[in-house]
C-alpha cells in the first residue's frame, strides 16, 4: 500500500473539509484501510486486550481501549500518561502496522503538517450508547506535531470545540474511512464523541473503531 494510493482517493472520491485553522476532516481518506480492518485489529487485540480504563479519580472510560506501536496511552490511578508496555500483559505494545503509518503520515501531509511520524496509535471501541466526553490531547512531548484520527466501523459525532473548555463545540459527522487532522492553532483544542447509536457495520460489526495516532515519544 502507498501513499499514491491514498492521495488519490483523497483528489478523487474523498471530500476535504476544513473545519477550523489546522483542522480539517478528510472524507472517505481512509477507505483503502478498509478490507483489511477487521482482521488488523483482531490480531492487535489478541496481543493487547481491550479493557475499559479508569480515570485518576475511579471512573470507568466508556469506551474500551487499547494501543499500538511504540508507546501506548494508559489511565489509571496514577494518571494519564504514555508507557511502553502494557500494563495488563507486561508486554510491549504491538507493532504499528505499517498502512496506518503510511495513511496517517499521508493524511497529515495532506491537511498541511508534513513529515508526521507518529509512534503511538490509541484503538478506541465504541459500542452503542458510548461516547468521549470533550477533553485535550496534551499527554504528548511535541505539541507541534498534529493528531490523526481514522474512523471505522458505525458513524458518530464527532465534537470540535475551542481553546477553552466551554467554548461551543461544531457537531461533525463521521462515518467508516474518514479521518480528521488537527494541529498548529487547533492542537490543543477540545474534542469528543456524541454516544453512538445502534447499528451493524459490515467491516466491524455492531462497533465504531477509532484509531489516534500521536507523535507521544
Amino acid at each position: 500500500m502507498t501513499l499514491d494510493l491514498f492521495h488519490a482517493v483523497a483528489d478523487g472520491s474523498a471530500a476535504e473539509v476544513e473545519l477550523a485553522p489546522g483542522a480539517r476532516l478528510l472524507r472517505r481518506f481512509a477507505a483503502p484501510l478498509a478490507p483489511d480492518a477487521a482482521a488488523t485489529l483482531a490480531s492487535i487485540v489478541a496481543t493487547a486486550p481491550l479493557r475499559h480504563m479508569r480515570t485518576p479519580g475511579g471512573r470507568a472510560l466508556s469506551a474500551a481501549m487499547t494501543n499500538c506501536g511504540r508507546l501506548g496511552w494508559i489511565s489509571d490511578a496514577r494518571g494519564y500518561r504514555y508507557e511502553p508496555t502494557d500494563p495488563l500483559t507486561g508486554l510491549p505494545w504491538p507493532a504499528l502496522p505499517t498502512p496506518w503509518l503510511d495513511l496517517a503520515h499521508a493524511a497529515a501531509a495532506c491537511a498541511g503538517f508534513p513529515g508526521f511520524t507518529p509512534d503511538a496509535c490509541l484503538i478506541n471501541r465504541y459500542a452503542p450508547g458510548a461516547g468521549m466526553t470533550l477533553h485535550q490531547d496534551r499527554n504528548e512531548r511535541d505539541l507541534s506535531a498534529p493528531v490523526v484520527s481514522i474512523s471505522l466501523g458505525l458513524p458518530a459525532v464527532f465534537l470540535l470545540g475551542g481553546i477553552l473548555r466551554g467554548d461551543r463545540a461544531q457537531r461533525i459527522r463521521v462515518a467508516h474511512g474518514d479521518v480528521v487532522v488537527w494541529g498548529g492553532p487547533a492542537r490543543l483544542r477540545f474534542h469528543g464523541v456524541a454516544p453512538i447509536a445502534a447499528g451493524d457495520h459490515a467491516a466491524v460489526g455492531p462497533w465504531r473503531y477509532n484509531l489516534t495516532l500521536r507523535a507521544a515519544g
